[in-house]
């Protein structure tokens, strides 16, 4: 079963890289990056096809460029999805990740969502929009577990 990897910069991809090490070598796996984070496939553990996506914003983008950055994003992301074929897909939620994830839901491809770990109390603005399409849902603190009865809490990932 092939499953695409969502990796963002920092902690999303440490989280990412450490859930493919505990799933191991039963699985074929494909990445989705952000086109400008080589830091995050210089990580990678296990190989598989890289597929690269616009990030769809920075912090300093306007709202307008947001919107064009996600169409070209959810774009690109389409076209990984397509030539990967994946079963599931999997983040903890960097900002390619929400486009990607809707997509591969009406592809009919899983969503397996993994609320970041620095998330103890709230849901991250990706794991809000993912929290209703998800089709697996984690959470990494139980508190989060209590307030999202659809979450999973199956405890930490770092």
């Amino acid at each position: 079963m092939k499953l695409m990897i969502v990796l963002g910069s920092g902690g999303h991809t440490a989280e990412m890289i450490r859930l493919v090490d505990l799933l191991g070598a039963r699985y074929e796996y494909c990445y989705l990056v952000a086109a400008d984070d080589e830091l995050s496939v210089q990580k990678i553990k296990v190989p598989g096809a890289v597929y690269r996506v616009m990030r769809p914003r920075w912090k300093k983008n306007t709202l307008l460029e947001v919107f064009g950055r996600t169409l070209l994003s959810a774009m690109q992301a389409l076209l990984a999805l397509i030539r990967a074929r994946p079963r599931a897909i999997m983040s903890t939620g960097p900002g390619p990740a929400v486009p990607a994830s809707l997509l591969a839901k009406l592809l009919g491809v899983k969503v397996i969502y993994i609320e970041t770990g620095s998330r103890v109390f709230e849901l991250s603005t990706s794991g809000r929009i993912l929290y209703q399409w998800a089709d697996l849902f984690f959470v990494q603190w139980p508190e989060l577990q209590r307030k999202y009865p659809k979450a999973i809490y199956a405890g930490r990932l770092c």
